[in-house]
């Protein structure tokens, strides 16, 4: 693991805390260089937008993969950007989906807007089955209003139009993760949009779901400091060809689950995981999150995900068909789960805490251990590994 940069310079550290509109959308919030650092103990620390503006962008990998990238932008940097669910699957699926419910996402950033003038740490996100790249903007957008890059490629090895018939031609997706470190690397070089603006000594990953399972596999790159998985776990046991019990890489890494996800299942799949990692470890348990807990999805289809837009559209028998899937699309999205606007913003606090302590941005953890776990509006189980 390479050795965290040190920590900011106290101006900057300081401006960190400033906030601002909580969610995926409102206006950035101006520095105030007078505030101190969060208490170890706040729970709220990093749940709001951090103080910079975001900016978004789009680049390609040399096997034709997309790559969205979020960043901390230019201050004054202003504008919304949207996705549409419906633009990722076959036409033919598309054109089936005629329902006047939600499918679109929308966050405060500035599309190609000019980056901030500053080195950031680089997080990878890897989307999880029948996902997209953009799947978690509602994350990947908050982690760039605190101060870090964020890109995330397709895996059409299996995203969501590889599973309904389309999509481009499959691709590894640690080679995708690898790729997109490189590409990233020669966009500092080159630039262009982003800038020389990525500290390539602090590099975290994020992985949901499938995802989870990319990022354990990549994080034994000496790139990598650490990494995040949610709802996600890892293969324990012996190994079909070679009988062997693969380990977890030895690098700091947080699980993150839901006690209503069918899916991945927190009791049987994460912990085993998390008590299989090395330590620095540390595992949280949210009551009431379900496998899309996690995503932007459930914020569609009224609530009912993906799988609320295909029904509103009269495709309900044909979901039928495909159990998979139907779970897969609106596990999380509905009762017995909480929604999810009101778990988004613990996420958003621990996953931007746990990178910030990785990077050495803040001296010690925030508002992550065991003391706040009766703080929000679900209870949270929070177990921590200690360090060596």
């Amino acid at each position: 693991m390479r050795t965290p940069r040190p920590v900011l310079a106290a101006c900057l550290a300081a401006a960190l805390l400033v906030v601002a509109a909580c969610g995926s959308s409102g206006e950035s919030a101006s520095t105030d260089t007078t505030t101190t650092l969060p208490a170890a103990e706040n729970a709220f620390a990093y749940a709001e937008r951090g103080p910079y503006p975001v900016g978004i962008t789009t680049l390609t990998l040399t096997t034709g993969n997309k790559v969205e990238v979020w960043y901390p932008a230019a201050a004054g940097t202003t504008g919304t950007d949207t996705y549409d669910m419906r633009e990722f699957v076959p036409e033919a699926v598309r054109a089936l989906l005629t329902a006047d419910v939600p499918a679109t996402y929308t966050i405060d950033a500035g599309r190609d807007a000019a980056a901030a003038g500053e080195q950031f740490p680089v997080v990878l996100f890897s989307h999880g089955f029948s996902g997209i790249r953009y799947q978690s903007s509602f994350l990947t957008s908050h982690l760039a209003s605190w101060g870090m890059v964020v890109a995330a490629p397709d895996h059409p090895s299996r995203d969501l139009p590889s599973q309904l018939g389309g999509g481009a031609a499959p691709t590894d997706p640690v080679e995708d993760l690898s790729g997109t470190l490189t590409l990233l690397e020669a966009e500092n070089a080159s630039g262009g949009v982003l800038g020389n603006t990525m500290n390539f000594d602090n590099v975290g990953l994020v992985g949901h779901s499938a995802g989870g399972g990319t990022v354990l596999a990549y994080a034994t790159s000496p790139a990598v400091d650490g990494y995040v998985s949610l709802a996600s776990g890892a293969r324990l046991g012996p190994d079909a060809q070679t009988s062997e019990t693969p380990t977890l890489p030895d690098k700091p890494s947080f699980f993150m689950a839901g006690t209503t996800d069918a899916v991945v299942e927190a009791e049987t799949r994460t912990r085993p995981a998390f008590e299989a990692a090395p330590a620095p470890s540390l595992l949280w348990i949210l009551e009431g999150v379900g496998h899309n807990g996690f995503d932007d999805f459930c914020t569609f289809g009224n609530g009912r995900g993906i799988i609320g837009v295909a029904e509103a559209s009269g495709l309900g028998g044909l979901l039928e068909a495909v159990p998979q899937l139907k779970t897969l699309g609106s596990d999380g999205c509905g009762a017995p789960s909480v929604p999810v606007t009101d778990t988004f913003p613990i996420i958003n606090h621990a996953v931007t805490s746990w990178l910030r302590s990785l990077f050495g941005i803040d001296s010690e953890p925030v508002g992550l251990g065991t003391a706040v776990a009766g703080d929000y509006s679900v209870p949270v189980e929070i177990v921590v590994k200690a360090g060596k």
